[in-house]
């Protein structure tokens, strides 16, 4: 049903709602899984554009997808990683349709009106955009 399933991952405590989760809807329907991180800083907006070297925040991105890229192998899971950088609607896009995608994995902080202004949504603009399926979780509070 999902031959490969993009998770769309923040480097925070979200992830580890969405993790387990498809882990094993992965194992399940024996699904590639592609980590992906879309590094939104300065660094990384302007990092084509003006050449520059690569951030801490972005070697934190990279060693921070590969960790929780080799915990899912660890569960004899197949999963590549990547980390795009710019703005994050735009890159799961792009990402999920360059890799043929069946299935967008994403969490919600379930912010409300005020909080989508001020934060912005990348699930709303992500599914206006797509016609892949998207799974939302909302992440689990502490």
């Amino acid at each position: 049903m999902y031959k490969k399933i993009l998770i769309a991952l923040e480097n925070g405590p979200a992830d580890q709602t969405i993790l387990p989760h498809v882990a094993e809807l992965a194992a399940k329907f024996q699904s590639e899984l592609l980590l992906l991180h879309v590094a939104d800083g300065f660094a990384a907006r302007c990092y084509e554009q003006l050449k520059l070297a690569e951030s801490e925040e972005i070697k934190g991105d990279r060693d921070y997808l590969e960790t929780a890229a080799q915990g899912l192998r660890q569960q004899g899971l197949a999963v590549k990683t990547q980390l795009a950088m710019g703005d994050p609607p735009a890159e799961i896009l792009r990402v999920a349709d360059a890799e043929n995608c069946d299935l967008i994995a994403m969490t919600s902080h379930g912010h409300r009106f005020f909080g989508d202004l001020f934060h912005g949504s990348t699930i709303t603009q992500v599914r206006h955009h797509t016609q892949i399926p998207l799974l939302v979780l909302r992440a689990k509070k502490k």
